[in-house]
């Protein structure tokens, strides 16, 4: 299972949500720099924020999946701990 292994290697949901956050601002910087730089104006603007906007319903769904996966897989800690 991807999730097992990719919680394994040390990756947890924080990390999943903190990138598709990030994902979300780049899409935005991606969009306004592309606007300013590309000759091919809007439209390409507008395919590069979309291109890198896609990114973070990935992310979103991969630290729900981990989130999930650490709920069950972790021990429970003692209160007060």
């Amino acid at each position: 299972m991807i999730v097992k292994m990719l919680h394994e290697k040390g990756l947890k949901s924080e990390h999943a949500y903190t990138a598709a956050f990030v994902s979300i601002g780049l899409s935005v910087a991606s969009w306004c720099g592309s606007m300013k730089v590309e000759p091919s104006g809007m439209a390409r603007a507008d395919r590069w924020g979309i291109f890198v906007g896609e990114w973070a319903p990935t992310f979103f769904a991969l630290g729900l999946a981990l989130a999930n996966y650490e709920e069950a897989h972790e021990p429970l800690h003692a209160v007060g701990e």
